[in-house]
């Protein structure tokens, strides 16, 4: 797996939504905060909705704009929770997609996709 993975969500009928075909996912919606999370983060991207890059990973790397750490198993999913944030939002289990096992801690980075 790779230490640093990156997708491209946008949104799809009012979704935040990303399409992955190397793991077989397409139009995977992020729901119960996520979607509040990526509002958040992406209110200072130029036409984000139509698609911006999200870079993930269970270890820090320069750049990262915001940490999530790992809360509660919930549903088959996970709940992670940000301090600066003061929000929580919930990964379904396409997170096994990129992790073994939900990582303690998610380090993020919300950029535009031609970044």
């Amino acid at each position: 797996m790779n230490a640093l993975i990156a997708i491209y969500p946008y949104k799809y009928q009012g979704l935040w939504v990303f399409d992955d075909e190397n793991v077989g996912l397409r139009q995977e919606p992020f729901i119960s905060g996520a979607d509040t999370v990526i509002d958040r983060m992406t209110e200072s991207i130029p036409n984000a909705a139509n698609g911006f890059r999200l870079l993930f990973s269970a270890t820090s790397f320069p750049g990262c704009n915001a940490v999530f750490q790992w809360r509660r198993e919930d549903s088959g999913g996970h709940w992670y929770y940000s301090e600066d944030l003061d929000q929580e939002g919930w990964l379904c289990p396409a997170l096994f997609k990129y992790f073994d096992s939900a990582p303690a801690t998610i380090y993020t980075k919300f950029e535009p996709k031609d970044t």
